[in-house]
């Protein structure tokens, strides 16, 4: 079935930045390719290399915070931070739907200005240590929690997998103390158990994370992101990618 693009979120480091942007130009990564043809054989021979990948994107002049935003999104890109940014485009905003996550260096902030007088920015980042990873949601975009909570859980349809997981969390806002979010599994959407290794460290304001679980830890079949901490409301994202076969970074 073909979509459009239409309803989707750009997260940068925790800040909601998909207002300004006008496309999202490149979503892509992947293992390099090696040559490894040996003498014997008729043809090109390869193999997988390096991961990487990266996410590139079109931006408009907004030097003004948008509704809720504690920065505009010129606030957020123009620095050119040289430490490492956490990118989560989101396709659609769904629960268990599709998210492209990655921890990048970002590249540029190149302005152009056009005969209208329209300025607009171009971006681009390269992953930085992990490469590109397609999650899934398990979150519908943004989720609020006025208290703790458990999440909706989300169907992987198959399990379990024994090659660990990977997950990727944005907050955006936090009125309290602190929020932590742990992931956890179930093997009938009924019996819960935390992921060993599935819990991201306590926030007490605007952050991103990524986290790994070990490499051989079983994944059930059914997850959900579950809140606890002391706050009166909480602003996150959660993705997660799910390794189907055996994975290293």
């Amino acid at each position: 079935m073909k979509q459009s693009g239409l309803g989707d979120h750009l997260y940068i480091s925790g800040q909601d930045v998909s207002g300004d942007i006008g496309a999202v130009n490149k979503v892509g990564g992947g293992p390099a390719v090696i040559d490894v043809t040996p003498i014997n054989a008729y043809a090109m021979a390869r193999i997988g290399g390096l991961r990487d990948g990266g996410i590139d994107y079109s931006a408009y002049w907004n030097p003004t915070n948008g509704p809720g935003q504690p920065k505009s999104s010129h606030e957020v890109l123009s620095p050119l931070p040289t430490s490492d940014v956490v990118m989560t485009y989101v396709r659609g905003a769904t629960l268990g739907g599709p998210v492209a996550a990655l921890v990048a260096k970002q590249l540029n902030y190149d302005g152009t200005r056009d005969d209208s007088g329209a300025m607009n920015f171009a971006g681009a980042t390269q992953g930085n240590g992990y490469g590109l990873e397609w999650c899934i949601g398990l979150t519908a975009g943004k989720r609020v929690d006025a208290t703790a909570g458990n999440g909706t859980s989300v169907d992987l349809a198959t399990g379990p997998t024994a090659f660990g997981l990977q997950a990727y969390l944005h907050v955006f806002a936090l009125t309290g103390t602190s929020v932590t979010v742990k992931l956890q599994d179930s093997p009938d959407n009924s019996v819960w158990t935390d992921v060993v290794g599935g819990g991201f460290t306590a926030a007490t304001g605007i952050t991103a994370q990524r986290i790994q679980t070990a490499r051989d830890q079983t994944v059930q079949r059914y997850l959900r992101a579950v809140s606890s901490g002391t706050f009166t409301s909480a602003t996150f994202a959660v993705a997660v990618n799910r390794n189907d076969t055996e994975t290293e970074f």
